[in-house]
């Protein structure tokens, strides 16, 4: 029988010390009841949370555990040189090693410079191009997520329109919104961001045609601007290299986090020579950026991403699970979306407006032992066994079932920041 009930005291008690109990993309506030907010372990693809439910997690830590969590031969690379020292006064060679063997597997790649957060590589792209250009303007698609500093957290509490003042907005997958956007600029434009696909929170995912991402190259080469492409949730997950080398195309300057330590914190950007001389001229540091143990784990999880065949086996469990998930779905009469990269799925149901569906179908799931998220895009796992697979689908299909015997009865979405996401209450 499922319990929660260490945490719910969990959550009672950082209501008292932690503003608002939880904060960030990890919060289950904008989750169905039953998510749970306290994890005690994981091992592989499976979590157990405070209480001792076991789940089979698609989040990955909402992306950082490519290989699955508590791999073994990273966590010794990690145990190896924590014995020896972690944060000290300067980097260990793991930081050299890690460079050159990051460099060597990115085509467009000449340096490397490593953080901690996927925010902290987005922003020193977004400094280091100002740099290198002189010119102030950066062009966002509207609606992408390229973390939560100032100049592109989702939140608008607190932010100033100085902060924004020299951000400009697009249409992802428009060239001629982005042929707007330069003009807008008027000569100013330092660097265009673009995300390898559309993968925002609430909506169905989109792959950019081919034609898009040459484009986006070469309207920066006309405008001399730099490319900055966001690998944050992508990296590693989609290829072996950036992932718009399949469109032939090279960015100025990729920023990359989440899987290169496999849970360890370490985030980076990678540039071609032409910005060497910008990125020795800014400052950018962190008292935690150069620390030892996270290197270690990034040099052995690159050297499986090298040569162990992961993604193929990721993409082949991936398949395998879309199909599963497509079947039950015809056969139980609901029609379901899947988008997106079968390793990034993102699954949400059709005529669901307020979710009330996708949420009541997703918290089925976790109660039975399964980790499905309702809105944000999932990440699947090589460590996925074939009990595992075979767990979840048997899951989901009586996720399916419960759903059609309560149809009729599920009231409509309580959550009132989701429903106003999602515009029900402003069309109200």
């Amino acid at each position: 029988m499922r319990i929660n009930s260490r945490n719910r005291e969990l959550q009672e008690r950082a209501q008292k010390v932690i503003p608002g109990g939880m904060y960030g993309h990890e919060s289950v506030a904008l989750l169905p009841a039953d998510f749970p907010q306290y994890f005690a372990r994981a091992e592989g693809a499976k979590l157990w949370d405070v209480d001792g439910n076991e789940y089979i997690d698609y989040m990955c830590a909402y992306g950082p555990n490519l290989f699955g969590y508590n791999h073994p031969s990273i966590e010794a690379a990690a145990r190896a040189q924590a014995a020896l020292g972690d944060t000290m006064t300067g980097p260990s060679e793991f930081m050299v090693r890690l460079a050159e063997d990051f460099v060597g597997m990115i085509d467009h790649a000449d340096w490397a410079m490593f953080c901690k957060n996927g925010s902290d590589a987005t922003s020193m792209a977004m400094v280091m191009a100002r740099a290198h250009t002189g010119r102030r303007k950066i062009l966002v698609a509207k609606g992408t997520y390229h973390g939560a500093s100032v100049w592109s957290t989702p939140s608008p509490q607190g932010i100033l329109p100085e902060d924004r003042a020299h951000i400009i907005y697009f249409a992802y997958d428009d060239l001629n919104s982005l042929h707007d956007a330069v003009k807008a600029a008027d000569g100013d434009v330092a660097a265009v961001f673009a995300t390898p696909f559309r993968h925002e929170v609430f909506q169905d995912q989109a792959e950019p045609p081919e034609a898009y991402a040459k484009g986006v190259r070469q309207i920066c080469d006309e405008i001399d601007a730099l490319l900055v492409v966001d690998e944050i949730r992508t990296g590693f997950r989609l290829a072996r290299d950036c992932s718009w080398a399949q469109f032939g195309v090279k960015p100025d300057l990729s920023a990359w986090g989440k899987v290169l330590a496999n849970g360890y914190p370490l985030s980076a950007v990678l540039g071609a020579d032409r910005l060497r001389a910008a990125a020795q001229k800014i400052f950018v540091t962190g008292s935690f950026w150069f620390s030892a143990v996270p290197m270690a784990a990034g040099v052995e999880t690159l050297r499986l991403i090298r040569e162990t065949d992961y993604l193929e086996r990721m993409i082949a469990i991936s398949d395998r699970i879309r199909a599963g998930l497509a079947a039950q779905a015809a056969a139980h009469g609901f029609a379901m979306r899947q988008t997106g990269p079968s390793q990034m799925p993102q699954v949400l149901f059709a005529d669901d407006p307020d979710m009330r569906y996708g949420y009541f179908w997703t918290e089925a799931a976790v109660r039975r032992g399964v980790y499905l998220h309702p809105y944000h895009n999932m990440f699947v796992t090589p460590a996925l066994t074939d009990a595992d697979v075979e767990k979840t689908l048997t899951v989901t299909d009586q996720a399916f079932e419960e759903l059609k015997r309560s149809y009729s009865s599920i009231g409509p979405q309580t959550n009132a920041v989701v429903a106003t996401r999602l515009g029900i209450l402003a069309a109200a």
